[in-house]
């Protein structure tokens, strides 16, 4: 064995590729003694990471991000040479306040859900009771991809909504007893509210940024890059566990490894619908095929982009959570670690792109890249709003 490595979980299915990896071999077959923990929030993973309880981290991207800024407590550098998903999660309301704003039980165009969202927003706030929606962290994809889709559809989401922190694990429980009007959660937790009839899905992240970065492989940076030689066979295994999660055959036993009590503890049928991209909208109708709605493995996704970070310390930055600053901006970008990629990577032949920063939002239809090894096509990676973002632009934007 090349060594042990103790990794922090939830209880998620976009955990699947550690999980995997340890469940189907590979991290063995790699010399890696993989040791999974599962947590409950993301503080606590974040805690066990940074106190030495665990090696490596399933992480909120941002979160990733804030603690190498100190963003809340003292700053700890990490990093990222590994992506574990995109997107997977969506946007729950009570159903009241749902039939107010979609038509239920289906997608909707995401404009127009959002626009009466935002009218609703102003008439309970009007009312003197804000509508309170509930993220899984301060610094999480959540918190900025749903700010993202209220403040391009009207909604201010600093003034005319209450936005608080639930647990993933407790966010479908938050809004069956009413403490919450809605949830933006990842999977398989928004199935767990629309089957007890307590929430309808109104839209998904992967409909607001078809290609939005979700959770991440973390690991402290000093850490990382001292002991390459136990990490470096983690990113294999995962990589190998990727190739699993995507691969039809493996539908049922990925569905059934997931479910078990040590793992998500839960429903067999909602993590498989999840890995098949169907999102159970309402209760009592068919699920629906959300193009992308989990994004794992395919066209380079668990290649860490620079430009990821670039963007989620943009929106950082606009939900006042961050100070404009350009030497902050280079330290949020120096987290996400295409070269270990590459290193790691390569000789296990993965697709390797050529640059490490791209035009987020900008592609339209599918396009091949420039790669170092492997023949890369990215297809559509929209925002719904039809921005795009450019690193270098924005860069430009901010103070020395």
């Amino acid at each position: 064995m090349t060594g042990t490595i103790r990794l922090g979980f939830l209880p998620l299915v976009d955990a699947a590729l550690p999980i995997l990896a340890r469940e189907l071999g590979f991290a063995e077959e790699e010399g890696i003694d993989l040791q999974l923990v599962r947590d409950m929030s993301w503080a606590t993973v974040q805690d066990r990471l940074l106190y030495g309880h665990s090696d490596a981290a399933h992480m909120v991207a941002p979160l990733a991000i804030a603690t190498t800024l100190g963003l809340g407590r003292p700053a700890v550098p990490l990093s990222v040479p590994f992506v574990l998903g995109l997107n997977g999660n969506a946007i729950t309301l009570a159903p009241d306040l749902a039939a107010q704003v979609t038509t239920v039980g289906g997608p909707g165009n995401m404009m127009q859900i959002g626009q009466r969202f935002c009218a609703l927003a102003g008439e309970r706030k009007a009312a003197g009771r804000k509508l309170r929606l509930g993220v899984v962290h301060r610094f999480s994809s959540h918190n900025y991809m749903l700010r993202y889709w209220l403040r391009a559809t009207g909604t201010d989401p600093g003034e005319d909504v209450e936005i608080v922190t639930i647990a993933p694990p407790f966010a479908a429980d938050a809004l069956a007893s009413g403490e919450v009007d809605g949830i933006c959660v990842g999977a398989p937790w928004n199935s767990v509210a629309v089957e007890r009839g307590t929430g309808v899905v109104v839209a998904t992240t992967s409909q607001i940024w078809r290609r939005g970065v979700e959770k991440v492989l973390a690991v402290k940076r000093q850490r990382l890059e001292q002991e390459r030689e136990l990490f470096d066979p983690l990113l294999r295994a995962l990589y190998r566990a990727g190739e699993a999660f995507v691969d039809p055959e493996r539908l049922e036993q990925v569905a059934a490894i997931m479910a078990r009590p040590e793992y998500l503890d839960g429903s067999a049928d909602a993590i498989r619908r999840v890995v098949q991209d169907l999102v159970l909208f309402a209760r009592g109708y068919d699920p629906v095929h959300i193009p992308d709605f989990m994004f794992q493995h395919r066209e380079a996704a668990n290649f860490p982009w620079v430009s990821q970070a670039a963007w989620l310390y943009a929106q950082m930055v606009r939900a006042g959570h961050a100070k404009p600053c350009r030497a902050d901006y280079q330290l949020s970008q120096s987290v996400f670690r295409p070269d270990i990629y590459r290193s790691a990577l390569g000789p296990a032949g993965a697709t390797l792109p050529g640059a490490s920063s791209k035009l987020e939002g900008g592609i339209r239809e599918p396009t091949g890249v420039g790669s170092i090894q492997g023949r890369l096509i990215l297809t559509a990676d929209s925002f719904f709003d039809g921005e795009s973002f450019d690193p270098d632009v924005y860069a430009r934007l901010l103070p020395e």
